[in-house]
């Protein structure tokens, strides 16, 4: 074929002249180059990523996640781990091969507001976007079903990187099971006093052990209005990612054993998984650019 022939003597005759004299175009030859690489297995630094190379990735990106990531965060991860694609060529190979994130499902609720505790005035009123840490926390509860029983989860976080701050577990829903989550976040943060820590009406939240431990460290209690779970979203979006991304369908035998696998996933998602509201990288690379920026104003 010409174009081969073309190839095979760039080196001793320039292709401009071999493509005139072959009576071919200089652009079908390049053309034909782009095509014949695109269809070879990838090289480091050798350009254009081949589908199957490019689908090793995608599987391996997928299997670290343990299946929690949607096209959108494997497009994500590939461009942070220096693959240059595009998303719609990730969409479509997964798509293809049938890789997708885990279905999303709906989860009920724990807390009981139904007490005659004092609530709290909404002071949040869904303002999600504190321009600091240790702002704003919110704070939620879930529960992990075990062949030992019912396994309760709190958790605090940061508003401002989304990062889980504190969290406690433990096999009963009362006071001591918030209350701990909350000193946990208090002894790794130390936030000043003025800090807005946000709930649902819980009775949990609502105790007078909780309401104490915020009022000696100095917090301000808000809680979220009769019924709305919208007023504490990010703390539902973060049990959704969790149940859905890593506990849907096990089975644990202990709670030692879900424990366990909360904590990993806890883990994966303060130091690695990406959030799509901090722009797609982790909580902590968030607050760690965040604090680069400070110091970099202050010198």
């Amino acid at each position: 074929m010409k174009y081969a022939w073309i190839a095979k003597h760039k080196a001793a005759w320039p292709v401009t002249m071999t493509c005139e004299v072959l009576g071919v175009s200089t652009s079908g030859y390049f053309e034909h180059q782009r095509r014949r690489r695109s269809k070879q297995p990838s090289r480091p630094g050798g350009g254009r990523l081949g589908n199957e190379a490019l689908l090793a990735h995608i599987r391996a990106i997928h299997a670290e996640v343990k299946g929690e990531y949607g096209w959108p965060r494997v497009w994500k991860e590939l461009l942070a781990r220096g693959v240059r694609v595009g998303k719609d060529r990730v969409q479509r190979l997964m798509h293809t091969h049938g890789i997708k994130a885990r279905s999303k499902r709906k989860f009920v609720v724990t807390t009981d507001s139904k007490h005659d505790l004092p609530i709290a005035e909404n002071l949040l009123a869904r303002d999600f976007t504190p321009t600091q840490p240790d702002r704003v926390w919110s704070s939620d509860i879930t529960y992990i079903a075990t062949d030992e029983g019912w396994l309760y989860l709190a958790a605090v976080i940061d508003l401002f990187s989304r990062q889980v701050v504190g969290w406690s577990m433990q096999p009963h829903m009362q006071a001591s099971l918030v209350t701990d989550a909350l000193r946990m976040a208090w002894f790794r943060r130390h936030p000043a006093p003025g800090l807005i820590f946000h709930s649902d009406r819980g009775s949990q939240y609502c105790a007078h052990a909780f309401q104490d431990a915020l009022a000696s460290y100095g917090m301000l209690s808000s809680m979220s209005r009769k019924g709305n779970c919208w007023d504490n979203a990010p703390t539902e979006s973060l049990w959704g990612s969790l149940k859905v991304g890593r506990l849907y369908g096990k089975k644990f035998t202990t709670q030692r054993q879900a424990m366990d696998e909360v904590i990993d996933w806890l883990t994966f998602y303060n130091h690695r998984r990406l959030h799509s509201t901090l722009g797609y990288i982790s909580p902590m690379k968030f607050e760690a650019n965040w604090h680069a920026g400070q110091a970099k104003k202050a010198a």
